[in-house]
Order: C-alpha cells, then sequence, then structure tokens
C-alpha cells in the first residue's frame, strides 16, 4: 500500500506484531525466522514445547522474538495469549494458527476409534478456531486492519488413504477459515489458510517414524512438480504472503502449497 511502513522500509512485515501457534518447530519455526527477516517488530511464538520454544526465541533474540507456553485446547490459554500479547506490544497484527497434531494410528473409517478423533479434533478443529476468535476479537476492538492464516493440509481438499481424523479435521479449519473471512471481512480481517503438500517436520517424521530424508522420499510421490523438495520454507513464503500487504485484497483463500497434488496419493 503507498506510504506504508512496509513499502518505505523495503520489509513487507515492518512494525508488525504476530503471533505463530506451533512456533517452536517445523513450519511455525521457518514462518518465525521469516517473519522476524522481514521486519516485524515482534514476534510470539506459542507452544506447548516450552524448551524448544525458549530456544528459538533465544536464537532470534528476544528483542524480536518471545515464547509465551500455550495449549491452543485450552480455552483460558488462547485468552491469556492473545491479551499478554496486547498487553506487552500493543496490538496484534497477524495470527498464525499453526499448531496441530497428527493421528497416532492409521485411523482408517472401517477401524476409526472415537477418542483418537476427538483428540485430534480438539487441537486442529477446536483449538484453531479459538485462536482465530480471540486474534479477531483483538482486531476489531483495536480496529486493525489484521491477516489471520491457518495452515490446513492437501488432506483437508482431497481426503487421505488412511489418518482419517487427521483429514477430518484438516477440512475443518479450511471450512473455519471461510466462514471467518466471510464474517470478519466488513472489518477488514483478511483469513486465509495455507495447504502444504507431504513435507519433513517433526510432526509427519513422527506419524511415518521416519527420518527427514526418507519423508521427503515418501512425499515426493504426491506431487507432480518435479525437480523440487517441498520445505518448511516453501510454506512459510507462503504465509508470508498471505500476512503481507502483497496480498492486501486476498481473503477466503486456500493456498495450496502442494506442487500439483497427485490424486489418490497415499497421503497423511
Amino acid at each position: 500500500m503507498a506510504g506504508s511502513s512496509s513499502t518505505l522500509s523495503g520489509l513487507r512485515l515492518a512494525g508488525k506484531v504476530a503471533i505463530v501457534t506451533g512456533g517452536a518447530s517445523g513450519i511455525g519455526k521457518e514462518t518465525t525466522h521469516v517473519f522476524v527477516k522481514e521486519g516485524a517488530r515482534m514476534v510470539v511464538i506459542a507452544d506447548i514445547q516450552d524448551e524448544l520454544g525458549i530456544q528459538v526465541a533465544e536464537s532470534i533474540g528476544t528483542d524480536k522474538c518471545t515464547f509465551i507456553h500455550c495449549d491452543i485446547r485450552i480455552e483460558d490459554d488462547v485468552k491469556n495469549l492473545v491479551q499478554s500479547t496486547i498487553n506487552t506490544y500493543g496490538q496484534i497484527d497477524i495470527m498464525h494458527c499453526n499448531a496441530g497434531i497428527g493421528s497416532t494410528t492409521d485411523q482408517t473409517l472401517l477401524q476409526f476409534d472415537v477418542s483418537q478423533a476427538n483428540g485430534v479434533f480438539a487441537t486442529n478443529a477446536i483449538g484453531t478456531a479459538l485462536c482465530v476468535k480471540y486474534a479477531a476479537r483483538a482486531m476489531v476492538e483495536a480496529k486493525v486492519r489484521g491477516s489471520i492464516v491457518c495452515t490446513a493440509s492437501t488432506t483437508g481438499s482431497y481426503g487421505a488413504a488412511r489418518v482419517t481424523d487427521y483429514s477430518m479435521s484438516k477440512h475443518a479449519v479450511i471450512g473455519l477459515m471461510r466462514s471467518a473471512s466471510v464474517q470478519l471481512a466488513k472489518y477488514g480481517i483478511r483469513v486465509n489458510s495455507v495447504s502444504p503438500n507431504g513435507l519433513a517436520t517433526p510432526l509427519s517424521e513422527k506419524m511415518l517414524g521416519a527420518d527427514a530424508k526418507t519423508v521427503e522420499e515418501v512425499f515426493s510421490k504426491n506431487s507432480m512438480l518435479k525437480g523440487v523438495v517441498l520445505r518448511t520454507n516453501n510454506v512459510a513464503d507462503a504465509v508470508l504472503f498471505l500476512a503481507s500487504n502483497e496480498s492486501d485484497f486476498v481473503t477466503g483463500l486456500d493456498l495450496r502449497v502442494d506442487g500439483n497434488f497427485v490424486t489418490g496419493a497415499e497421503v497423511i
């Protein structure tokens, strides 16, 4: 936008205050680094991995990044995360709702375990909704034209050969994003999501019981685009686009970072 601080500085997030849930590792960690690099005044990492979150914040510098323990399944934790950010830094411009968990078993439909599914939904669907709720409330109250970006998945659009509960929960994230984009548009708040194809993260490595190289080899079959391996920096760059003024008229979009997904692939 003409005359904005980001335009004048050449940095896309100059002066912005951002929260990244699940920012201690994987996509969230990479996004945190990208946000700081692009001039964010402060990035608040929210995670339940206290030691890792503190390490990330200290490695970046606590003048630019800080850590708050937050279990997004607990409404008071999310409420405190948002309120403490406002109390300390004045406002919230960006919320990256990235925290999530995977299935602990193959969870096929014919052996569907309700108790496991409830746990996945509590984090991926309800927890993400709480983050959107409180970030949006803060933005509306402060009259901030903010950006909310949710991490979804290709499984949220195409389904999966297994991990049914995970796929269902990511469908819910996309539905949440689309509903929020409609309801918050009148306040100038943009809500979008990113849907990565399979990639190596601590979460996917745990789900597959394999190292990063092996996970990348497995997921390479899920993309038509050859000659490039999907990594966390590719997803973080997509989040940056949606968080910045470069996407100032983009809302309600599920941005698929999938290299043209191969329908019917064995994805998680």
